[in-house]
């Protein structure tokens, strides 16, 4: 396998894309994404800093993900290049797996399951790739982590709220996966290696007729334990069963883990689905505000915690 090089400097950044062909925008204050039609046939995705969040974005240690080769069945990890102050992919989709699970059709659900299991084989391919040498700048915990710990240390309703309802020790033991999670590199290097840092629905693109499955990758590259990785895109399919009740999301849990391969220990996959899911709420209320509907989540999260996430890995997976 060889290494990508991502383009981060000023000098060679592309301008900002926008125009008419742009086919869909959407955001929070975290986070802007813009898909628009490349002249080639496929799909620019460009993902901008949010109203809250300081420019540009940057992927300094996208260098170091491998290219894999198609006939691998693994999806491609695009690295991206610099657009103004956001980054800037070149994928063969429209539309991200998330999307695609609010269609009910068959064949849709089909592609889904096409897509993660080509996530597993890229994201089992980027796992081989140890944590950056002396020499080279460190790279730390994921931003999600980062963003969850200053939550878990801050102020808030949120915080508040889920602290009435959790009681200390609950949040404690949520900073404690993550530290085992994704754990200082130089106090811990063993079982360490490069990860996605943010192995998403939103970030998988299935192609929309012909072409590869595309993880965007680039921005959240860190350092930790595999079943960060695993645990981020269970904890979504867990989330997505709670919030619609007629998705049945055991079959694609399965695939993911068998698509993947051997060694992931259950346990940390399933606290990092916790993990996940306690994150994309703080998000929710930090970068859109608040909501009754977090009340539910709250009670949905302590319920999590309690199992340590169980329901995200399907009985019989070790």
């Amino acid at each position: 396998m060889t290494a990508a090089t991502a383009v981060t400097g000023p000098v060679t950044a592309l301008p900002e894309p926008s125009g008419p062909d742009v086919v869909a925008e959407y955001g929070t204050e975290l986070q802007t994404t813009r898909v628009l039609r490349a002249p080639d046939g496929g799909f620019l995705w460009w993902q901008g800093p949010g109203a809250q969040v300081p420019g540009p974005l940057l992927a300094p240690a996208a260098h170091l993900v491998p290219r894999l080769p198609a006939d691998t069945g693994a999806a491609l990890l695009t690295v991206p290049e610099r657009a103004g102050a956001g980054l800037l992919h070149r994928v063969a989709g429209a539309a991200s797996a998330a999307a695609w699970l609010r269609d009910f059709r068959p064949q849709a659900r089909a592609l889904v399951a096409h897509s993660l299991a080509s996530a597993a084989r890229a994201l089992r391919a980027l796992h081989a790739v140890p944590a950056p040498p002396p020499g080279e700048p460190p790279l730390g915990a994921p931003p999600g982590l980062a963003r969850l710990r200053d939550w878990a240390h801050g102020r808030g309703e949120l915080r508040e709220r889920a602290l009435a309802r959790w009681g200390p020790e609950r949040m404690e033991r949520l900073l404690d996966w993550a530290d085992d999670l994704a754990p200082d590199p130089a106090a811990a290097p063993d079982g360490l290696s490069l990860i996605h840092g943010w192995a998403s629905l939103g970030a998988l693109v299935p192609p929309l007729s012909r072409g590869r499955v595309a993880l965007l990758t680039g921005e959240d590259l860190a350092v930790g334990r595999p079943e960060l990785d695993l645990g981020w895109l269970l904890g979504e399919l867990v989330e997505l069963a709670w919030t619609t009740p007629h998705q049945n999301p055991a079959d694609l849990q399965r695939l993911l883990l068998d698509a993947y391969g051997p060694g992931p220990d259950p346990v940390l996959v399933g606290r990092s689905a916790v993990l996940r899911v306690v994150t994309h709420m703080q998000d929710f209320a930090t970068y859109r505000g608040w909501d009754d509907e977090l009340l539910g989540y709250i009670a949905f999260t302590a319920e999590l915690i309690d199992e340590e996430g169980r329901r995200a890995v399907p009985q019989g997976v070790s």
